[in-house]
Formats: C-alpha cells, structure tokens, sequence
C-alpha cells in the first residue's frame, strides 16, 4: 500500500501562537521594517520620564493629567481626519482653518442666532462636509494636486473667519452643554464605568476574531496572548481612570474637580469608529488599496475618485468636530481658532504615531499616540518655563526623526520583501 502524504488544507486547524510565538514573530516583522508604533509609544514614555523627573509635582499631579487630554483632544481629532487623507499619499494644508471656520459658524448661529445648541453643531458639521466636498472635486475629479487646492483652502478659510468674526472680532459660546464638553468631567461611578465597557467590549471583539480565525482554520494566537492584551489595557485604563477619580482642585471645600473628562468618551467613540471604518468594511480596505498602489486599486474596479472625496470629506468632517472643542475649550472662537501651530501640531501628531507620508500605511490610533507625543512636549515645555521658540524647534525635531523612522522603515520593509 502506498502512503499518501497529508497536505494541510485551509480546514486544518494551525497550531496557536503563544506568548513566546508571539514576541519572536512581533521581532521579525520589527527586523523586516514593520515597526509601527513603536517610536511613538516608546517616545512618549521617555517624554513622560523626563518631565516627571524635571517636574515631579507639577507634571505628574492629577490636575495636570487631565489637563494633558483637554489640551490635545482638539489636535487629535483634527489628527484623525489626517491620517484618511495621508493613506491616500495626500495631504490637507486647510484642516486647521476649517476647525476654525466650522467652530466659528457654530458660535455664530448659536450665540447671535439663538438656535438650539443640537442645530448649531449640525450646522458646524455640515460646513465641514461642505469644506471637505469642495477640495475633494477639485483634487479627485480636476486632478489638482492636494498641496496646492488645500494651501489656496487654508488661505481662504482664513480670509473666510476674519469676515464671520470681524478683525479683532470674536465669538462667545454661551451654552452649558457645549462649552461642558471641553470643561466638565463624568462622575466618578460613570468613569469606572467607560473603563469597564472598554475593556470588556476589547475583550470581547478580540475573542470573537480569534474564535473566527480558528473557524476558518487560519493561524491563530494562543488564548494566553489574548489574555495578556487585555490585562495591559486593563492596567493602563484602570490607572488613569484611578488617577482622574482624584480630587484635583486646589479649593475642593469650593469647587471639587474629580472625574474622567468629558471629551474622553467622544474620543473613545471616534476611535472606535473610525477603526471599525478602516478595518471591518470595503470602503477601509480600499483606501488601503489606493494608498498603496492607486493604478492597481483602479485596475481592480475601485472608485480612486471616490475614495479620495470621501477621504477629504471625512478629514474636514473631523476638523469641524475639532473647531466645536476648540470653542468649547476657550467658551468661544477668535481670528486664531485652528491657526498658528494646530495644523502643523495635527500633521505631526499623525506622523509621529505612526502613519506614513508616502500613503498606505497608518491607523486612527496613531493620530492619539502622536497627539500625546505633541500634547506632553507642548506641557512639559511650557511647566519648564521654555519658551514657544524651544517648543517649536523639540516639535519639529520629534517630527524629523519620525518621518526619518518611517521612511527608513519603508526600504527596509522594500528591502526583505515586506512590501
């Protein structure tokens, strides 16, 4: 009788990847170019290192942390809109203005117009998709270069609110609920709360991807790697869910600070969605796919036009989201709202994390890695008594080393065949 070899099939079950698996394999692909997050995860803690030993009681005190999101939720939400427009290899000069612009219609109709602070958001959002749908015809139908239609836009919305607000003008936000996205924190049952939903949801969507994989007979990581995942975030949440549960206010017989902020759900929820955008539906992988190789994405019957419209539809989207916290944060918006350095902060907040310059690579949640990255330079600078000049040249450093990372990452992965 002659022996039949057997030749494993995509039924097969594939042996489980443990820990060790894991860490040789996450080795592999740093070796092959593949680094990811990694120079913006292991920056952030060395910036942290450095500040809290500079400024131990300053830097490290609760009141500070919680200052530390507010102060970059705006610029990592603008950050967010980016990193769509940057995997197509394009770029947006116009984001920051636009946040400017759309927070600027939001306070007008709300403020001067008495309109119902639901409406005067919908409206702000809605002169974003204009914004957005403006650039996009222009990029994705005219073939204009990005650089050029987003530079005349930032150029534009600028002259655009100098003539909503007046020179020297400004406009006040004069609602609760508004202004208390950006000032206000969750009470402390419903901090503890969020952490146990995110948590357990990450937990959950990872054990069903596993479960699926092993259906289908794919390689598959062992349980223990699941496990170990979810404990790590479960120890980072629960010690800054701790740490903003602690009574921050210098007079807390007058006013008592405490909580998680309440912008942080709103950026939990943006996270979440947009990853599930990218990641989980056709639209996400072919944004990928036009990033990557735009004639090749074409061939395969993929609406390159389209895609690009979206994408900068999406970016001016997210940018007027950013212009409402901005005027939440300030209770109202100035000729300065988006200008001075909040583009150039979101562009590198998107890069340093992680996404690329050159297209086709990059994740939402690099837009929150880098946006801490920038955040803690701008605070940490600003509690050592530095000046905007020494902010601006460590900023611009960081972003240097970043695109040197990226682009060094690029032909090695070239290099042993990763790309």
């Amino acid at each position: 009788m002659t022996a039949v070899a057997h030749t494993p099939t995509s039924s097969t079950p594939q042996q489980p990847v443990g820990l060790r698996g894991a860490g040789l394999d996450y080795l592999s692909r740093l070796r092959g170019g593949d680094v990811g997050s990694l120079p913006a995860v292991l920056g952030l803690v060395a910036l942290i290192t450095v500040f809290s030993i500079l400024r131990p009681h300053t830097f490290t005190n609760s009141f500070n942390f919680a200052n530390l999101i507010n102060q970059g939720a705006a610029v990592i939400v603008i950050a967010m809109g980016l990193v769509f427009v940057l995997l197509l290899g394009e770029i947006d000069l116009s984001a920051g203005y636009a946040a400017g612009t759309c927070g600027g219609v939001t306070g007008i109709v709300m403020t001067r117009h008495d309109w119902p602070w639901w409406l005067s958001i919908l409206t702000g959002l809605f002169t974003g998709v204009v914004i957005g749908t403006g650039i996009g015809l222009l990029v994705a139908r005219l073939g204009i270069p990005s650089f050029v239609v987003t530079l005349a836009a930032f150029l534009g919305l600028q002259g655009v609110l100098l003539k909503e607000l007046g020179e020297g003008g400004a406009v006040a936000y004069r609602n609760n609920i508004v202004n208390g996205i950006m000032n206000k924190n969750l009470p402390i049952w419903l901090g503890w709360t969020l952490f146990v939903v995110c948590v357990a949801g990450y937990a959950l969507v990872s054990l069903r991807r596993l479960a699926s994989r092993r259906a289908s007979g794919l390689v598959s990581q062992d349980i223990s790697v699941l496990w170990a995942k979810v404990l790590t975030l479960a120890i980072l949440l629960g010690a800054a869910t701790y740490y903003l549960s602690i009574e921050r206010s210098r007079n807390p017989r007058i006013t008592s600070i405490k909580g998680v902020p309440d912008v942080v759900p709103l950026l939990i929820i943006l996270l979440v969605g947009l990853t599930f955008v990218l990641t989980r539906t056709p639209f996400g992988r072919h944004v990928y796919a036009v990033g990557g190789n735009s004639e090749a994405a074409r061939r395969a019957g993929i609406n390159v036009a389209t895609v690009r419209l979206a994408c900068f539809i999406i970016c001016s989207t997210l940018a007027a989201v950013a212009g409402i916290l901005l005027g939440s944060r300030d209770n109202g918006i100035t000729p300065s709202s988006g200008g001075s350095s909040t583009l150039l902060y979101a562009v590198g907040a998107a890069v340093i994390g992680g996404t690329s310059l050159f297209g086709g690579k990059g994740r939402v949640i690099d837009a929150i890695l880098g946006g801490l990255v920038v955040a803690v330079i701008d605070n940490g600078m600003g509690l050592l008594n530095r000046t905007s000049g020494v902010v601006f040249i460590t900023t611009g450093c960081v972003l240097l080393v970043a695109a040197s990372v990226d682009a060094l990452s690029r032909k090695r992965a070239a290099a042993t065949g990763r790309v």
